[in-house]
């Protein structure tokens, strides 16, 4: 540890800047999708679930890795013009963790109750009305867990830009094990950076999560509140067995 210098030490630090920007990048590309595609794959008319669904099946089943090379080595071959390995890689990611996404747009959208549908049509609701005031406020809160998830492959997925030699976390870590010879504490710390992003995130995700609950009426329970219940229910519990909380039998 004291051989590494604070020269060493900056490209780590600046390492986590771009493991950050990769992250929100491509996140926000793979939200933009994952909405585009799962709403897609619920639409009325048959052309567009198929196409949507192929998209789906496509991307779901190839490698991010590949699909990373591909668009940073063949594409250009086809356009003439080639993207920088960031943007390539921001690419890649989006549209490959955007079809994972959309699987659980569409899940928390069917998931919602027909009546609900039908309130929206007794109201003389157009479909987008429907699905912007109805159907997308009462999905949302059961969007947000798995998107945690998904949020944090994401960012543990993000180490594979440092074959294309982006200088992430990953790609500064291979730089200080290659000049200080040390592997155990290098790769202990950047295990550690990532696990302090992942969690950041969580926690961001939780209070994303309590909002949206709150949204629909769904807000947590307070403590002492979800506590006096606990204890209400127990005290009722063994009114209806005939005993006392003491453990003794009611006379």
């Amino acid at each position: 540890m004291s051989e590494i210098s604070w020269g060493l030490w900056k490209l780590l630090l600046n390492g986590i800047w771009i493991t950050v920007q990769l992250t929100v990048y491509s996140a926000a590309l793979a939200a933009v999708v994952a909405f585009a595609i799962g709403l897609a794959r619920t639409h009325r008319l048959w052309i567009v679930r198929f196409v949507s669904g192929a998209y789906f099946e496509i991307f779901r089943g190839t490698s991010a890795l590949i699909l990373m090379f591909w668009i940073f080595f063949v594409l250009p071959i086809g356009f003439g013009w080639q993207l920088v390995p960031m943007w390539a890689a921001v690419l890649a990611l989006g549209l490959s963790y955007g079809a994972y996404g959309s699987e659980i747009v569409r899940g928390a959208v069917k998931a919602v109750a027909p009546a609900q549908r039908e309130a929206g049509i007794a109201l003389s609701f157009s479909p987008a009305q429907q699905l912007r005031k109805i159907i997308l406020p009462q999905a949302w809160p059961g969007m947000v867990p798995p998107f945690n998830n998904l949020l944090i492959e994401m960012l543990k997925g993000s180490a594979l830009v440092s074959i294309m030699g982006v200088g992430d976390i990953t790609f500064g870590a291979s730089l200080v094990r290659n000049a200080t010879g040390q592997s155990a504490p290098v790769y202990t710390i950047i295990l550690v950076m990532y696990f302090v992003l992942a969690f950041v995130l969580t926690r961001g995700m939780r209070v994303v999560e309590r909002h949206a609950k709150a949204g629909v009426g769904q807000a947590p329970q307070k403590r002492e509140g979800l506590r006096a219940r606990m204890n209400g229910g127990q005290v009722n519990d063994f009114a209806r067995s005939g005993a006392t909380p003491g453990g003794g039998a009611a006379q």
